[in-house]
């Protein structure tokens, strides 16, 4: 059952992403943890949020601040200059159920899904792009009130080159 999903969430990773992203990625992350694309994701979504009936745990790795602003909907706030293992143990203690991760571009949260990894969690993925090239394909996110919104917190001036599309902000 694993490699069903591994199978299929891994179907478009080798053919997608801008040329410029890719090498960003490559400078900053080890790639040990695969990336899900943000069309993968899309249509697992889509499907009531399972995989096979294995419910995915969608987790954001930004700052709480980053979170309030706007987040792919369903997903869990576990922050990243405090991520707490220790608490995503307690409150996923299913090792076994899909967990993807996202950050702004997919950089923090590879660091928070090599965590997961250590600790046993078996099927973890890194949403390639993150939240930015979420929003740059017109996926919807939603602010803390659940409501849609343009708006995607940039984390830093440099970083926000990356966001093409919605308003950004960064206070």
């Amino acid at each position: 059952m694993k490699k069903n999903i591994l199978f299929f969430l891994l179907i478009s990773i080798n053919s997608y992403g801008q040329q410029t992203l890719k090498s960003l990625l490559e400078k900053y992350n080890t790639a040990r943890i695969p990336y899900i694309s943000v069309d993968s994701l899309a249509t697992i979504l889509k499907r009531t949020d399972t995989l096979n009936g294995n419910k995915i745990r969608l987790l954001d790795a930004r700052e709480e601040k980053e979170f309030q602003v706007s987040h792919i909907r369903g997903a869990d706030y576990v922050g990243y200059d405090n991520f707490n293992i220790h608490q995503t143990l307690k409150k996923y203690p299913n090792k076994e159920l899909p967990i993807v991760v996202y950050c702004s571009l997919g950089i923090r949260s590879e660091d928070i899904g090599e965590q997961l990894q250590k600790v046993g969690y078996s099927t973890v993925f890194n949403l390639y792009g993150g939240i930015f090239e979420w929003k740059n394909q017109e996926k919807p996110v939603y602010t803390s009130k659940d409501q849609e919104t343009e708006k995607v917190h940039t984390f830093n001036h440099e970083w926000s080159k990356w966001l093409l599309k919605g308003e950004k902000i960064n206070d």
